[in-house]
Parts: structure tokens; C-alpha cells; sequence
């Protein structure tokens, strides 16, 4: 299966080699895009218009794929399948330390992507609103109980996602748990 890992804030594609290499020997076929600017100073929308683009010109036209966001790239990936149109293709949608609810580290930077990523942000408001939308895709949502950057913790915890509780010591670490790899592996056989 065709496979697009989405990465996170202040990252290009290439933070995602390792789970893109372990999929790859597992059969699937993997496409690691970096968004620019990787700091979402245009927002997050511009960067899910910027992926929408990547995917129509990289991957044949209409066949179906499963999609994977890394911490920013949740909710890019959210946003690409719930406002771009982009659940007609998507076969999964996995979520790796997203910041479903947000996260108060997103105070520390001040780009709009980053204020977008705020808890009760208007981006965030919206993106719920319209959630129905991903429903017949099956989600998976990663997270860990020691990460430091989603805070508050509940945030990564998406309730309408199955949830896999990952113990990652580091939120950048947790793309190259080999845990994570072999949970994703065996959902994308059952697809």
C-alpha cells in the first residue's frame, strides 16, 4: 500500500526515514513530502494545501493510500482529510503524538501554525466541528505518558481513534519505536 508520512513542527520528511524504511522492507510503499516552512509561519491550512498538492502529482490519481502525521503533521494531515477532501482516498490514518487538543507548548513560538496548535485555538474549534467527516476510516492514535510536548497529555489521546499507548521516554522519539512500527505493520495487513 501506498503510504504519505506527514512530519512535525521544526522537521522535514527525512525525521520519518526509519518508520519509512520499516514499512518499505514490510512491502508498502512510502512517501516522506517536507513541508515548507517547516515552522507553519503561513499556517497550518497552507501547509495541508502544500501536502493535497504533493499527493496529486506524486501518487497515482485515485488509487487509495494511508496517511501518517507526526505531531504537527496530525493535524495536517487532519486537515487535508477533513476540509481538502482527502477521506475519499485515505484507507488509515494514523496519528503519532498529535496535538489533538493542543499543546501549551505551542505559546513558545509565535508563527501561526504554532498559534494554531494553542489549546481553544479557533483552528482547533473547527477542526472538531467538522470530525464526522473522518468517519469509515480507521484511526489509530500513538502517544506516550512521558511526552513533554504535548501538554496536557490528554491532548495526544484523540478520542475517536483507537488508542496505543506507546512509552517513549522523548515526543521525537517515539517515529522510531520499534513498537510503533510493528503496531502500524500489522494494522496496515488488516486493511
Amino acid at each position: 500500500m501506498n503510504l504519505v508520512l506527514v512530519h512535525g513542527f521544526l522537521n522535514r520528511g527525512g525525521i520519518l526515514a526509519s518508520l519509512a524504511a520499516h514499512l518499505t522492507s514490510a512491502g508498502h510503499c512510502c512517501f516522506t513530502p517536507s513541508l515548507k516552512p517547516c515552522d507553519a509561519r503561513g499556517g497550518l491550512e497552507a501547509l495541508a494545501r502544500e501536502l493535497k498538492s504533493y499527493i496529486h502529482t506524486t501518487l497515482p490519481e485515485n488509487s487509495r493510500f494511508a496517511i501518517v502525521g507526526f505531531s504537527m503533521g496530525a493535524l495536517i494531515s487532519r486537515y487535508y482529510l477533513q476540509e481538502l477532501g482527502g477521506r475519499e482516498r485515505v484507507a488509515a490514518y494514523f496519528s503519532i503524538g498529535g496535538p489533538h487538543a493542543g499543546t501549551v507548548n505551542a505559546y513558545l513560538y509565535p508563527s501561526k501554525g504554532a498559534r494554531q496548535m494553542r489549546p481553544r485555538s479557533e483552528f482547533l474549534a473547527q477542526m472538531d466541528r467538522t470530525t464526522d467527516r473522518l468517519s469509515g476510516i480507521p484511526i489509530t492514535c500513538y502517544w506516550s505518558p512521558f511526552d513533554l510536548m504535548i501538554r496536557p497529555l490528554s491532548s495526544a489521546r484523540w478520542p475517536i481513534a483507537q488508542q496505543v499507548r506507546i512509552p517513549s521516554l522523548v515526543h521525537s522519539l517515539l517515529v522510531f519505536d520499534r513498537r510503533l512500527h510493528q503496531d502500524i505493520e500489522r494494522r496496515l495487513a488488516e486493511i
